[in-house]
């Protein structure tokens, strides 16, 4: 808990940066060490591989030299889901022919988001897996990667629908480094977020 509350408060600090100096490059975000070389080491997304809505293994290599823009929802979601997945689809849609972008939603009930039900889930959006890949897999998997993405993923009895998940979306660039978050239930918040895509995407 106390790691989340300082990436909050870093996140905070860099995001009031950006409204007030507009820096050329967004910064890497997360805890940081220092190297046996001096280097700095920055917090990184790990390995993983889950499967997507067309049975396709889904792995760091598939996103090898994008970025892409994650997050964690399920299909029976009573809440927050339909508005954060309305606005990944905003997102989808405005990068739909950049293809150094692409999206990756984790469910977070793989007992119940089978391969075939996100298929009807992503044919339902009209979206495909060349350009948006929703995954399920080994729940304790997906559950421990979550923390990676700074987000929260558990069964929760007492939240709706079982299950307690964070409406962020997240921006990794092509390097697995953490650069930008939004409140995937405030279309404001996404519209600054896009502006930080396309700032990483202008990189050099």
């Amino acid at each position: 808990m106390r790691g989340f509350v300082f990436f909050c408060s870093l996140a905070m600090f860099f995001n009031a940066c950006q409204t007030n100096f507009e820096p050329q490059a967004l910064p890497i975000l997360g805890n940081r060490d220092v190297g046996p070389s001096g280097d700095t080491i920055y917090h990184q997304i790990r390995d993983f591989s889950f499967i997507d809505q067309d049975s396709q293994v889904v792995n760091n290599a598939t996103f090898a030299g994008k970025a892409y823009v994650a997050d964690f929802f399920f299909i029976a979601c009573p809440t927050i889901c339909p508005k954060t997945s309305k606005q990944m689809l905003r997102i989808h849609d405005h990068f739909k022919t950049e293809p150094n972008l692409l999206l990756l939603a984790h469910s977070v009930a793989p007992k119940y988001d089978t391969v075939a039900a996100l298929n009807r889930y992503a044919r339902n959006l009209g979206v495909g897996s060349s350009k948006w890949h929703f995954v399920t897999g080994e729940q304790a998997k997906i559950y421990d990667i979550a923390g990676d993405y700074f987000s929260i993923a558990q069964e929760d009895p007492t939240a709706p629908g079982g299950f307690d998940h964070s409406g962020r979306l997240i921006l990794v660039d092509k390097n697995r480094h953490v650069r930008s978050f939004c409140d995937g239930t405030d279309p404001e918040d996404v519209d600054r977020f896009m502006r930080d895509i396309e700032k990483l995407l202008n990189e050099k």
